[in-house]
């Protein structure tokens, strides 16, 4: 009895790791359920990221200047990426916060956070052209000054944004993004969370639903299952890569599309069942300033290999 209970134990352990061979082996194939591949989202250096140290007073200054500034006339901007974009008076675009709530409207954004992402004052606030002055509100804020809100969500602006018109703030942290005119999140149009575009130089790669592109680090590891290597303050610079569902990608092969729980209960998104990330250092789409950094991080074929690695 002893030598068959062991026998069938060594059988289905083989049985298991066959099976995880082929999911995420870099010659297996299989495909993981959509039911996997949603709904989670990965920080990208906390919720006031792409400041770098926020606390340092260049980050201060530099959100203080942008929270002297009043509402004024609100007017909608065509972005060639997102559509129609709300902005300022001046032409800054305005964002909102994942992590603030509509229902009731409520800002979850202090500190650090609101110095990087400088809330808009709501006192001269009006509506111009193609706004909805019903969708206009406020809230009190913790200090006591008043917020605008539109459409119940808090409105910011992003500190690193310099000129009209700039959207650096979009999908950052995978929780800020630019406010459509409706008070909903300014994102491109018919655009897959993950998908295909031609690169001049690096041929076809991987890009997010921002149209941002997408690397693997090749410290990573996919087999027997999906390791990242970066953590810490590496995922400020490398953020991950939220899970997307199966059917929600176009153009990149499903075998090993899958998503994995890190270490800090985080999902990530795999193609071939290797991690993804995107670049801070990407500030619009079609920008490729993450391609060979440190020797280590690389833009990602259809079928997840780095783009012009070293053979390892």
């Amino acid at each position: 009895m002893k030598t068959s209970w062991r026998s069938a134990s060594l059988a289905v352990g083989a049985v298991a790791v066959l099976a995880l061979t082929t999911a995420c082996g870099q010659d297996g194939g299989g495909t993981r359920a959509a039911s996997q591949n949603v709904g989670a989202t990965a920080p990208a250096g906390g919720d006031y990221s792409g400041l770098g140290n926020p606390g340092s007073d260049a980050a201060a200054k530099e959100g203080q200047d942008t929270a002297a500034q009043t509402a004024g006339e609100l007017a909608v901007a065509d972005n060639p990426e997102l559509g129609k974009v709300l902005t300022d008076s001046a032409g800054m675009t305005l964002y909102r916060f994942d992590s603030d709530t509509a229902e009731p409207p409520k800002s979850n954004c202090d500190g650090d956070c609101a110095k990087a992402w400088p809330p808009v004052p709501a006192d001269d606030a009006t509506a111009g052209d193609g706004v909805d002055k019903k969708l206009l509100g406020e809230i009190t804020r913790s200090d006591g000054t008043k917020q605008l809100t539109i459409g119940g969500w808090p409105a910011y602006r992003y500190a690193k944004d310099t000129a009209a018109g700039d959207v650096r703030g979009q999908g950052v942290g995978d929780k800020w993004y630019a406010l459509a005119p409706d008070g909903k999140k300014a994102k491109l149009s018919n655009m897959p969370g993950l998908s295909v575009r031609h690169d001049t130089n690096l041929g076809d790669i991987i890009v997010d639903r921002n149209g941002m592109t997408v690397y693997r680090f090749l410290k990573d590891k996919a087999w027997p299952k999906p390791v990242s290597a970066c953590t810490g303050g590496c995922l400020e610079k490398w953020p991950a890569v939220s899970p997307v569902a199966t059917d929600d990608t176009k153009d990149v092969q499903k075998k090993g599309l899958m998503s994995f729980t890190r270490p800090d209960g985080v999902k990530q998104q795999t193609v071939n069942c290797w991690p993804i990330y995107t670049f801070s250092g990407d500030k619009t789409p079609g920008d490729i300033n993450g391609q060979g950094v440190g020797g280590t991080w690389y833009a990602v074929t259809p079928e997840g290999k780095p783009v012009g690695a070293p053979k390892q």
